[in-house]
């Protein structure tokens, strides 16, 4: 009980803080209080204090940099971004196989499996559905009355309606003499036309340019995107006229016919057509 009175004694206890001046020893100021003011003082400074500082941290960006709180915004667009992020990894992965065959195509490389005949590519259309039903005989003699009217009707209707590759109307790239014709098995995916030196090379189709470079084999080359999965590709040309994402119509002059690159003998134009990822023959479309 004695110790519990004198520590109570202690706190009520005044004391003097003096400021003086250093040379004078003049009383600026002064202030008194006891033990027991200074502690409820700092301790409700400290309090004041944690209290603005929890404010400023609650409501200002502060908090994105404690440890366990995000803001839901924020958490939003991390998840937008890694979305993103993962949709372009897709895309430039499709993009590194597109122009990995648009590489081999260039070069004349495709993989060694057996050329698939394009979609459309001279196909004859035939009916498998067979009928067993039993017919009258007043239906048998309509059906020769309406075959027997139609048989000589000429109308535009009539004719077969092509599709694929064959549906497209191309314009000769070039004119002059094949000398070297289509051959997939010796890697040979286009035809070689011999013209004379700075003939015009024309568009055979509208489309896109998206390869306008020399490659030291096959020297100034230029290949055109078309609709429906088509390319054409111009090679061996001596000088470019169009540049990569030029759209060019059917006949537009997009090159000039040239001997560049290590793999020609002479002036000529070296054409390739592929339809669908596969190369075809363009003798079978394009008159040279």
């Amino acid at each position: 009980m004695a110790k519990r009175k004198k520590l109570v004694d202690k706190l009520k206890e005044k004391y003097k803080l003096v400021i003086l001046n250093d040379d004078t020893f003049e009383e600026k100021a002064s202030f008194n209080a006891s033990l027991w003011y200074l502690i409820i003082g700092a301790v409700a400074f400290a309090i004041i204090l944690i209290v603005l500082t929890l404010i400023t941290i609650r409501f200002t960006p502060l908090k994105e940099y404690v440890y366990g709180v995000t803001d839901p915004g924020s958490k939003k667009i991390i998840i937008e971004a890694y979305s993103k992020v993962d949709s372009l990894q897709m895309l430039a992965d499709a993009n590194k196989v597109y122009l990995e065959n648009i590489k081999n195509i260039i070069n004349g490389k495709v993989p060694g499996e057996k050329q698939a005949k394009p979609v459309g590519d001279k196909t004859k259309a035939s009916d498998s559905i067979k009928l067993n039903q039993k017919i009258s005989k007043e239906e048998r003699e309509l059906r020769k009355l309406i075959e027997s009217e139609g048989k000589f009707d000429l109308n535009e209707n009539s004719a077969p309606v092509k599709s694929g590759i064959a549906s497209y109307s191309f314009f000769s790239p070039v004119h002059g003499k094949v000398t070297d014709e289509f051959d997939p098995k010796i890697q040979h995916y286009g035809v070689d036309v011999a013209s004379r030196q700075n003939e015009s090379i024309k568009a055979t189709l509208d489309g896109t340019v998206f390869f306008s470079n020399f490659t030291s084999e096959t020297g100034y080359v230029i290949a055109i995107q078309h609709s429906n999965n088509l390319v054409s590709v111009y090679k061996h040309c001596s000088v470019l006229l169009k540049k990569v994402g030029s759209f060019v119509r059917a006949g537009d002059v997009i090159a000039i016919v040239g001997n560049s690159g290590e793999f020609t003998t002479g002036p000529h134009l070296h054409f390739e057509l592929w339809f669908n990822g596969t190369a075809v023959n363009p003798k079978n479309y394009i008159p040279f």
